[in-house]
């Protein structure tokens, strides 16, 4: 039987039951959609520009090149890059439309950095993303060293010559995506010389005046297991004007041709004949007002060092310049006369690279691309990749060498 106390004491706790169930329907009620107005607790709108950062955050082998920060509805207001750890920070600058920023400066590679950026939409509302991600690193990617430089104005001779930090052995890949073109219209073919060499020129000589671009295109690409390149860019020189000098060892003189016309002949001294010169086409590739040439560098022992030789002109990676010689006997000058040489082609100079002498205007004379023709030497014809003197390969031969 129940009593009156029990009665009460039960619809007491019924109703409070109620209330709490109330409550509990209050507090997890409210639209959901609603805005905020700034004077309740709703949840602010979003906005809508919405950042990409290239570099996904946590990634590695992330491009050196390619990383930069795009906005979409709306515009970057800020964007600070730094070198993860150190702080130290790398300069970037926004397009002018502001939905755009690039580093100023290419990445390093195998180096952790971090991008912070902000954005507006058109209603004020920021945007923020970040990104710490690391680039690809030095053994899994290659870089190829390449001559002549972006803007150079070079020799008729000159070609593009590519060496990479890794061996290549998908070099169809890595030739596609560098490509070479001339405003003279002359087809120009690649040629590897082994897995690390990828030299570029047409079957003659470039024209003169013609303007060469070749437009690197690595970045990403898959040169062997594992290893990619890093490369993005375009590089254009110049074609100057032709000059091609013929050396005839058996006269021991040296005849300059520029744009098909003679223009000096200048008597030298080539490589004796227990040292004699090579013969063939070779391209002045370096240029040194003065230089050491020390014989134990390319296997003539103590034999000779001479550590100012003045006016030299490299023509193969052996050793074979053509310089000045002021250490000749000045009471029998061979100049025109007679071979003294280890090899190299020598002209009268003075110590000291100065004065009017026939390597000084040669040296003036002459641009790194220029070719040097030796002839009638009693030694072989130069290897076409010692140096840059591919022009001694047949065509035919050449672009065998081709992979595309």
């Amino acid at each position: 039987m129940t009593t009156p106390d029990i009665a009460a004491r039960r619809a007491l706790v019924a109703c409070a039951a109620l209330m709490v169930g109330a409550l509990t329907l209050t507090a997890c009620g409210g639209d959901a959609n609603a805005e905020n107005d700034g004077k309740g607790g709703d949840s602010p709108k979003t906005s809508a520009a919405k950042i990409a950062i290239s570099a996904k955050d946590g990634s590695t082998g992330a491009s050196i090149n390619a990383t930069g920060v795009k906005v979409s509805d709306g515009k970057l207001t800020e964007v600070k890059m730094t070198v993860a750890g150190s702080g130290q920070a790398v300069p970037g600058a926004i397009s002018a439309d502001g939905h755009t920023w690039k580093p100023g400066q290419r990445l390093e590679r195998g180096t952790k950095y971090e991008i912070n950026a902000t954005a507006k939409d058109s209603e004020g509302r920021t945007a923020a993303a970040n990104s710490i991600f690391t680039t690809v690193s030095s053994a899994n990617s290659f870089i190829g060293t390449y001559t002549p430089d972006d803007g150079a104005t070079v020799g008729v001779g000159m070609p593009v010559s590519f060496t990479f930090d890794k061996s290549i052995t998908d070099k169809k890949a890595v030739q596609s995506h560098i490509t070479v073109n001339t405003s003279s219209g002359q087809q120009v073919v690649g040629h590897w010389f082994g897995d690390r060499r990828l030299d570029f020129r047409p079957q003659e000589y470039w024209k003169a005046g013609s303007k060469v671009t070749m437009n690197i295109d690595l970045d990403g690409v898959q040169g062997a297991q594992g290893v990619y390149g890093v490369q993005k860019k375009s590089v254009s020189f110049t074609v100057g004007r032709s000059q091609v000098s013929t050396v005839d060892v058996n006269t021991q003189t040296m005849t300059v041709v520029r744009d098909g016309q003679t223009i000096k002949s200048v008597p030298i001294s080539a490589g004796s004949p227990e040292h004699t010169t090579y013969n063939g086409q070779m391209v002045v590739s370096e240029k040194f007002t003065q230089t050491r040439m020390n014989g134990s560098t390319v296997g003539f022992g103590g034999e000779y060092d001479i550590p100012d030789v003045p006016h030299a002109m490299r023509l193969t990676t052996s050793g074979t310049f053509i310089h000045g010689n002021y250490w000749y006997n000045k009471g029998n000058p061979p100049f025109g006369r007679t071979g003294t040489s280890h090899g190299c082609v020598g002209l009268a100079d003075v110590q000291g690279a100065q004065g009017a002498t026939s390597a000084k205007w040669f040296y003036d004379n002459t641009l790194i691309g220029d070719v040097v023709i030796v002839k009638n030497s009693p030694d072989t014809t130069v290897a076409p990749d010692n140096g840059l003197n591919g022009w001694n390969m047949q065509w035919s031969a050449w672009t065998a060498g081709s992979a595309v």
